[in-house]
């Protein structure tokens, strides 16, 4: 159970009590307003009235506390911030437009020219971008090594490393790196260990318990959970946030307050979600690696899968499912992209697009789309092969799931 800070209650419960974890996504972080509403409000405006000049200083140069401007201050966004932050177990959130956007305040936060940037090789393909094509030209220096191989982190850390980041588990193909490992590596060498939880979400890891500095989601997939709006999110310390929080009011990477109300909702149900989504993505896994079409199945809930064990410690937050819960991303491989492309072109109900998380179960070629900006051979290094599918397990009933994908796999054969 979680206690509740005082100053982010919301009105229907008492900061006395101790509240568990569900309780807190449906009611945390919220103040109801005078007009008694049950759902929560949305402040759909930029600015704010004062009551005279001197109030309307006093909040510009911080001697009052509220309202400033809805670029960095706005009562729906902060309910979401204070919410995420409670379930994440961290001091503060700051919300941003988009994933992306939550990426590129870390970068500007706690980067900057000279600095070294160590990161896993297993990430999203725009994260690759940002860092080769932006901040390095800014002088800041970048280098990657397999997010699995704790040797391989040790040996790159150079003296100038700040940041220490990770997807975990990773995309496309859902590897795992051993967080308590590097942030004692992190912290060791005076840099911070900051990690992507988009696949994992806070239901299933809590990235700060096991020593991270940072954590940070791309609230558009599992968060919303059903494929309607952007956002994206940094959870941390209150000093780690401010530097984020500075980022955000200054440059205007700023979360919209419907948007933030569309997260709020989706929080609500996301542990009754990523159950159903974990039974299924475990039953889809078995059936995937039985298929005599499939060369591989990436997906850290089989037995066979070489950072299982470790999966299995660091997802401990969800219990009682079926098999255990690892998520619902599985990669898997076919021999070649004519045949991914016919796999993925067969399917008759699964979603042939790039997003993730949704209540629909959604499939692309990673190859081609979500990681195409790289190299053949940056991709060849992070495991993305040409004849690699990304699947996205929905919430459908999971025989039609793997019917759907039946169709593809089995015209291989003929």
């Amino acid at each position: 159970m979680t206690q509740l800070d005082p100053n982010w209650q919301s009105d229907a419960l008492d900061p006395s009590l101790g509240f568990f974890e569900q309780t807190l996504a449906v009611r945390g972080g919220y103040h109801r307003t005078d007009e008694g509403e049950h759902s929560e409000a949305i402040f759909a405006t930029s600015s704010y009235v004062y009551k005279n000049a001197q109030d309307a200083a006093d909040h510009f140069n911080g001697n009052k506390k509220g309202n400033v401007y809805s670029r960095h201050t706005n009562p729906t966004v902060r309910a979401f911030e204070r919410r995420l932050a409670l379930l994440e177990n961290g001091e503060r959130c700051v919300a941003t437009a988009s994933g992306m956007g939550a990426i590129l305040t870390m970068c500007l936060a706690y980067l900057q020219a000279g600095d070294h940037l160590l990161c896993a090789k297993q990430l999203f393909g725009s994260s690759v971008a940002l860092f080769d094509t932006y901040f390095q030209a800014f002088g800041v220096e970048v280098s990657y090594v397999d997010c699995f191989d704790n040797a391989a982190w040790a040996a790159a850390i150079r003296p100038n490393t700040k940041v220490l980041y990770c997807e975990s588990p990773s995309n496309p193909l859902a590897q795992i790196a051993d967080l308590q490992f590097l942030s004692e590596l992190a912290h060791g060498h005076g840099a911070l260990l900051i990690v992507d939880n988009c696949f994992a979400t806070p239901v299933l890891q809590k990235p700060l318990d096991l020593g991270a500095d940072v954590v940070i989601h791309s609230a558009s997939k599992y968060i919303d959970g059903q494929g309607r709006v952007l956002g994206g999110a940094l959870i941390g310390s209150d000093e780690l946030m401010e530097k984020a929080f500075g980022v955000v009011r200054t440059g205007g990477i700023s979360l919209s307050p419907f948007n933030a109300w569309v997260l709020l909702k989706g929080l609500e149900t996301l542990s009754l979600r990523m159950k159903t989504h974990c039974e299924n993505a475990n039953q889809v896994a078995q059936f995937l690696t039985n298929h005599p079409q499939v060369k591989a199945v990436h997906f850290s809930g089989l037995p066979t899968h070489p950072s299982h064990e470790i999966a299995k410690r660091q997802h401990n937050a969800l219990t009682g499912v079926q098999g255990g819960a690892f998520g619902a991303i599985i990669g898997f491989e076919v021999a070649d992209q004519a045949s991914a492309w016919q796999v993925i072109d067969s399917t008759q109900m699964i979603s042939i697009t790039n997003n993730l998380g949704d209540a629909k179960s959604t499939i692309t070629h990673p190859a081609t789309t979500t990681h195409f900006r790289m190299t053949p051979e940056a991709r060849m290094q992070a495991g993305v092969s040409d004849g690699l599918i990304r699947l996205s397990v929905g919430l459908e009933d999971v025989q039609d799931i793997i019917a759907d994908l039946s169709r593809g796999l089995d015209s291989l054969g003929n």
